[in-house]
């Protein structure tokens, strides 16, 4: 392949160059028949193949050595994602630590919690105030000034590697903002990057596609498309608007235009920049809306699989030490569609955590079972991200299929969840606030931290067992547990998220606080709130470090005959280590004829307490139990 052999740099170690090679000559065939399914046959490929063949090789050669060598270690571990030891924290720099200096300042802390992986929210050069929390990239080669800089960001990836955590990004492939060099250019009247995004003249392809396509967020714009601005920056009123571009999400927030092969490139250069700073884990954002199609929905297209697949094929021969994770909130058998070695080698788990929340407001863990009996198991080599909250708002993202089967109107429950959420239900526990709330048809998201969302906030007695038992099941279950950092403290919903510049509009912020400093001092004191939801969620991350069983993701659900009971069972050598955890707020009871497959006596690797299974087992409220039954009893 003469584009691979021109691209070659004189000081290049022959036998790592080999290595390279071969990654190449292995992918190449698969990326022209990705290119070719995207974008049709034509000889243009063969251009376009062989320019991102030279992108590629010139960031392979770029990468720092050190890299080099992990590319290495993972492909002889191609699993190493999968291990029990695996926990993940989540933050934004600004507000855990004020910036990239303030993170590395808190290593020996995420040492002591066990993390092995630190996910940090959009961390990029973005508009100084409707940013959308950082999902509006105005440069992926540029840190938000405020943060850091890239140098720091590079030194802080290195330095978290040497501790054992993986370092996570958010890679936002569905839009830039509007002050990208990119956008800017578009403005500014060069074609070449009006074609990087939808721009039409006129209302009449606009109004084609809003035909089908649904509006994201209806408060911000109607429809899909907003004014382009003029050459000199000015944006025209709707009424005035001669040209339009397309903006699923906010007006600052432009799509990309992947039907041009260029954005293809263009999108590889700033994830390989990336790859080549020492992050591990792209979180890719939005995947559901990265192709256009006139007459579908613009969401969930075949189109959007093939581009992650290329860019997954890219990753594989410039960095294969770096892999995708998927977040995708639509219906629970679309999720996993983007779950494949081949694509995101993990996921999010929106459906898992939406019916934690709904098995605690509701006392009934039936959803939840369902979903761990038919949806939880993956194919090899993926895993979930399991997650009592995010960042984000909580969508009721259960099928109303699955929830049709135990008698559950979808609509009327979703309902009821939002009204027991942000307590506008008799006797709610719950202190949330709605997102895009739409009173009349009761259609609304949920805002708060778990603390809030769980009773903490209300003086709650049950809201400490609710904290510890969801995070029980993310860490159980198989797959990486995530925690929103602070959380392991009991924080609250910040009472003054809507008088920061910007944040008014969106009550995510009210789950987004500042460091709880606090609450952090107190973590060792146990009769503090802190201490106890500290100290149970430290017990519960050892216990899981030492049980090998809580590697990978293989889970076979148990029945326990008891509707406020989850029940499920992880698979080990010498037997399973089963799980159970009472979702309602009095003891409950699994009958002995229940238990009776398992063996007559059990140890619970929580509490070392010996459970004799032939006379039945009672857990309290909110109680769990992680059974291993003996050698010689199994």
């Amino acid at each position: 392949m003469r584009a691979l052999a021109d691209a070659r740099r004189p000081e290049t170690d022959p036998a790592e160059w080999a290595r390279f090679s071969a990654r190449v000559e292995a992918e190449a065939p698969r990326l022209m028949s990705l290119l070719t399914r995207i974008y049709g046959a034509g000889l243009h490929l063969d251009t376009e193949l062989a320019a991102l063949i030279d992108l590629l090789a010139t960031s392979w050669q770029q990468r720092p050595a050190e890299l080099r060598a992990l590319d290495d270690a993972r492909l002889a571990d191609p699993d190493w994602f999968q291990s029990n030891q695996m926990l993940g924290g989540v933050c934004y720099v600004d507000r855990y630590a004020t910036d990239l200096e303030g993170v590395r300042a808190r290593i020996p802390y995420f040492r002591e919690l066990g993390l092995t992986y630190l996910h940090l929210m959009p961390l990029f050069a973005a508009p100084e105030e409707n940013s959308d929390g950082g999902y509006a990239v105005s440069s992926y080669r540029a840190v938000n000034p405020a943060l850091g800089d890239m140098v720091q960001l590079q030194s802080l990836a290195a330095e978290l590697r040497a501790n054992g955590i993986v370092l996570v990004l958010d890679f936002i492939f569905n839009h830039t903002s509007n002050e990208h060099e990119w956008a800017q250019r578009a403005i500014a009247g060069e074609r070449e990057f009006e074609n990087y995004y939808w721009v039409f003249d006129g209302r009449e392809q606009p109004d084609a596609f809003e035909a089908t396509v649904r509006e994201i967020f209806p408060d911000d714009h109607p429809g899909s498309f907003v004014p382009f601005p003029r050459r000199d920056g000015s944006v025209p009123s709707r009424a005035e608007a001669e040209r339009w571009i397309w903006a699923t999400f906010h007006t600052f927030q432009w799509d990309l235009n992947y039907s041009n092969p260029a954005v293809l490139r263009a999108m590889a250069g700033e994830m390989l920049f990336l790859a080549n700073q020492g992050v591990d884990i792209l979180r890719m954002d939005a995947v559901a809306f990265i192709w256009k199609q006139l007459g579908t929905s613009c969401e969930n297209l075949p189109e959007a699989h093939l581009l992650i697949q290329a860019f997954t094929a890219a990753l594989r021969i410039a960095a294969p030490a770096v892999m995708f994770k998927s977040e995708a909130i639509v219906h629970p058998d679309q999720v996993v569609e983007y779950i494949s070695v081949d694509e995101c080698r993990i996921s999010y788990n929106p459906l898992q955590m939406a019916l934690i929340w709904n098995s605690l407001a509701t006392r009934d863990a039936r959803l939840l079972q369902q979903a761990l009996d038919r949806r939880h198991n993956l194919p090899p080599g993926t895993a979930w991200v399991n997650y009592v909250r995010s960042h984000d708002d909580i969508g009721w993202t259960f099928a109303d299929e699955d929830a049709a089967e135990l008698g559950i109107d979808g609509f009327e429950h979703r309902r009821f969840l939002n009204s027991f959420f942000v307590n506008r239900f008799p006797g709610s526990f719950a202190r949330g606030i709605p997102f895009q709330d739409n009173p009349k048809t009761g259609d609304c998201r949920i805002s708060g931290t778990t603390a809030s969302l769980a009773g903490l906030e209300a003086g709650d007695a049950g809201a400490i067992g609710r904290i510890l038992l969801a995070h029980s099941i993310v860490l159980s279950t198989g797959g990486i547990p995530l925690l929103y950092l602070g959380d392991e403290v009991g924080q609250l919903n910040d009472p003054g998220w809507a008088d920061e510049p910007g944040h008014a509009d969106d009550s995510r912020w009210a789950h987004r606080p500042a460091y709880p400093a606090e609450r952090y001092a107190q973590r060792t004191d146990a009769s503090t709130d802190a201490g106890r939801i500290f100290s149970g969620l430290q017990h519960l991350i050892a216990v899981r470090r030492s049980t090998p069983e809580f590697s990978g993701g293989t889970l076979i659900g148990f029945d326990t005959k008891n509707l406020h009971v989850l029940g499920y069972q992880r698979p080990g050598p010498k037997g399973p280590v089963v799980c159970f955890a009472n979702v309602a707020d009095e003891p409950q009871t699994i009958a002995a004829l229940t238990l009776s497959g398992l063996p007559a006596t059990m140890t619970d690797l929580l509490t070392d307490a010996r459970h004799d299974l032939r006379a039945a087992l009672t857990l309290p409220a909110h109680g769990v139990v992680w059974l291993r039954g003996s050698e010689s009893e199994q």
